[in-house]
Formats: C-alpha cells, sequence, structure tokens
C-alpha cells in the first residue's frame, strides 16, 4: 500500500495531489455503496458509507490522522455544525415550559450512562482518569447518524422528533463538558470549581458566538427568502466562519451552531427549509464526515482484550439508555412502547463521539490513548449497529411511510405465489 501511494504520489505531484485523488475516489465509492445498501436492504445509505470508510482504514488508508487536525479537523467539526444547526432549529424551547419531562428525561438517560459506562471501564481495571472521558464519550448520542436515518426512512412521529430532541441535548452536555474536560485533563487534582470555570467558559464563549450566527441570519432573513438558495448558501458560509472562529476564543464550533438553532428557532419561529438545490453541499459534508469517522476508527488497536472492554461499554450504554428513557419517561406524554423505540433511536454514534475523543488525544496523547483505544471501536461499531436499530426502531413505531425493502420483496413473493 506504502509503496503503491508513493508511485502516484510522484506521478500526480502535478495536479492537485493524491490526497485529493483518493478522497475523490473514496467519496465516489461511498456513494455508490450507499445507494445499494439502501436500495437491496433498505438500511440507510450511512451503513454503506461507514462499511466503505472502515475498509479504506483497515487497508492503511493514511488520509486521515488521528487527533484530527488541520482540515481533517474543521470539515468533521463543521459537517457536525450543519447538522446540529439544524437539529436546533428543531428543538422548541416552549415544548420545555409545557412538557418539562422531557429536559428530566435527557438528563436522567444522559446521568445513568455515564455512572453505568464509568463503574463498567473501573470493573474492567481502566484507569478513573481515562474512565470518566470514556464514560463521557459514551453518553453521546448523534444526532448526525438519526438525521440520515429519518431522511432515508422519511420518517415522522412522536418517537422520530423524542429521539432527535434527546440526541441533541445529549450532544450539547457531552460537546460543553468535553471541551472543558479536555482543557483540564493535564490538571491533576482539579477541584470540582476549577472544572465548573472551565464548562462555564467555553459555554459562554459558544453562546457568544452562537448568538452572533442567530443574529446574523436573523438580519439577512429580514431581506432575503427562506427558500432562496441564496439564503443557503449564506448559511452555509456563516457557519463555515463561525466553525473557524470557535474555537479561537475558547469555544465548541459545533455547539456553537446548535445553539445559534435553537436561538434563531425562538427569534424566527416560522418553519424554513434548506432550498433543493443546496441540500447536495450538505449531504457531501455529512458523506464526507461518515467515512471520515469510520477510516480515523477503524485504525484503532484491535485485540481481544480491547474487544471484551469495546463489547462491555457498547451493551452497558445500550442498557444504560433504556432505562435512562424509561426512568424519564413518567409524566413525558409518551407510552412506554414509544419509550423503548425512543431508546432503540438513540444508539447510534458517530462524529460527536469522535469528535471529544480527539479533544482528549489532542490534550494529552498519554490519557487520550487509552481512551482513544476503547473508543474508536465502539464508535466504529455503534455507527453501523446504531443505525441499524434506529432504523428497525423508527419502522415498528410505525412512523416511516416508506416500505422497508425486505417487507416489499416479501410482499411480492407472496403475491406472485397467490398468483
Amino acid at each position: 500500500m506504502t509503496a503503491w501511494m508513493d508511485f502516484w504520489a510522484q506521478w500526480l505531484r502535478p495536479s492537485a495531489g493524491l490526497p485529493t485523488v483518493q478522497w475523490a475516489l473514496l467519496l465516489a465509492l461511498a456513494t455508490v455503496a450507499g445507494y445499494l445498501v439502501q436500495r437491496h436492504s433498505g438500511l440507510p445509505k450511512v451503513v454503506g458509507y461507514t462499511l466503505v470508510g472502515t475498509v479504506a482504514g483497515l487497508l492503511g488508508f493514511g488520509g486521515a490522522l488521528w487527533p484530527l487536525q488541520g482540515i481533517g479537523l474543521f470539515l468533521m467539526e463543521l459537517a457536525v455544525a450543519v447538522v446540529l444547526f439544524e437539529c436546533g432549529g428543531r428543538l422548541p424551547l416552549r415544548w420545555f415550559r409545557h412538557n418539562p419531562m422531557v429536559l428530566v428525561q435527557s438528563i436522567a438517560e444522559s446521568l445513568l450512562t455515564w455512572l453505568a459506562v464509568y463503574w463498567a471501564m473501573r470493573a474492567l481495571a481502566v484507569p478513573a482518569h481515562a474512565a470518566g472521558p470514556l464514560a463521557l464519550v459514551a453518553v453521546a448520542a448523534s444526532p448526525t447518524v438519526l438525521m440520515r436515518v429519518v431522511a432515508d426512512t422519511r420518517a415522522a412521529g412522536a418517537v422520530t422528533e423524542r429521539a432527535i430532541v434527546l440526541s441533541t441535548l445529549s450532544s450539547l452536555y457531552v460537546l460543553a463538558l468535553g471541551a472543558a474536560l479536555a482543557g483540564l485533563i493535564n490538571l491533576p487534582g482539579s477541584d470540582w470549581s476549577g472544572g465548573a470555570e472551565a464548562v462555564l467558559r467555553v459555554l459562554g464563549a459558544s453562546v457568544l458566538m452562537g448568538a452572533l450566527l442567530a443574529l446574523l441570519l436573523r438580519l439577512a432573513l429580514r431581506v432575503m427568502s427562506p427558500r432562496s438558495e441564496n439564503t443557503a448558501i449564506l448559511v452555509l458560509a456563516l457557519i463555515a466562519a463561525s466553525t473557524a472562529l470557535a474555537a479561537r476564543i475558547g469555544g465548541s464550533a459545533p455547539l456553537a451552531a446548535l445553539l445559534a438553532g435553537m436561538l434563531l428557532k425562538q427569534a424566527y419561529p416560522r418553519p424554513w427549509a434548506w432550498p433543493r438545490q443546496v441540500s447536495p453541499v450538505s449531504t457531501l459534508l455529512v458523506i464526507l464526515m461518515f467515512v471520515l469517522v469510520s477510516t480515523v476508527a477503524a485504525r484503532g488497536q484491535w485485540s481481544l482484550a480491547v474487544a471484551g472492554s469495546v463489547l462491555a461499554l457498547v451493551a452497558v450504554r445500550l442498557l444504560a439508555k433504556a432505562l435512562g428513557v424509561g426512568l424519564g419517561n413518567v409524566g413525558s406524554g409518551a407510552s412506554w412502547r414509544q419509550a423503548v423505540w425512543t431508546s432503540g433511536a438513540m444508539t447510534p454514534m458517530s462524529a460527536v463521539a469522535l469528535l471529544v475523543a480527539s479533544g482528549f488525544m489532542a490534550a494529552a496523547p498519554e490519557t487520550g490513548s487509552l481512551i482513544a483505544r476503547i473508543a474508536l471501536p465502539a464508535i466504529l461499531l455503534m455507527e453501523v449497529l446504531g443505525a441499524v436499530i434506529a432504523t428497525v426502531a423508527v419502522y415498528a413505531a410505525g412512523e416511516s411511510i416508506k416500505p422497508w425493502a425486505p417487507q416489499m420483496r416479501l410482499r411480492a413473493t407472496q403475491d406472485k405465489e397467490r398468483t
């Protein structure tokens, strides 16, 4: 693989370079794989994207550095920021005033997941200074995967909306706490006041950037149509600018985009969607994000000991999220059946978890390597398995208007047998 790359690197030197060609071909393969997976199995396209990135990572594709840095980090943050901005626009704060149990449900499942994963990792002899951040990574559900599942299955309903809300809130907690903890991870003996100060500093900078982004977009919507492709390009451009600037002032770019979406929703309550002409741009960013996540995660350290820890983390996380959603379901307005499928839709892990793990690795390489050894395989596994579970949950809840491919083939076979 190395010799082959060296040869083509020399041959392509006058052009854009080998990495550009590699990523272009990799994205082309990912789009084909995603299309075929959805057409023949009914599973979301993200499964195909992840499989292509996994194969590339296992074959030694070196197009992504770990921890994430440079253009790779920027593109990852930009893709997550775009998705979280859209999720923030679907997060009605007025709903929490009328139904505060949704917030209780969110806090319960996040806290229970952290405690369960932390004690499971400690039982497996993972040091405390690595078990805590690793448990925080496990808390992060993936709105990015869930939004793709919803788009591919054309789902809508109580389970879908609640799963998006709870996944978005868990991302909010993890991004704020993860950025703060990364700054404290090299400071042994940090007290609670230091941790609280770090969290407030990250939140303050992110709120400032998010408020500025929301204000600029609100001013733009006064003079521009929300259905115009120029408006969508403006949104993408401003999110990209805030992504580049947020870290400079001590904030989190995805968190700032999420808060901007929430604030814009309150200032501009009328619904608006991305124009059809610009949606391929955001789709390309999302495909790139999934391929990048799986490529990086596949290059983790694989061993039987690590596999045991990964499976334990995944199993404990699934159980804790189900119990947390169930405990907070009392008085939340949802049935117990809906709570079960909501917890299933929240199982995916992806880019948010990877960004937080990368932040730990960059801040403290020794501790970060302990975290990444378990976190990377878990993220890779739950990006695929979580997407499958979320798809099953959406169909089981009866919220997809698109028939599942296996069901369509079964019905066609039965019809042929009858005739």
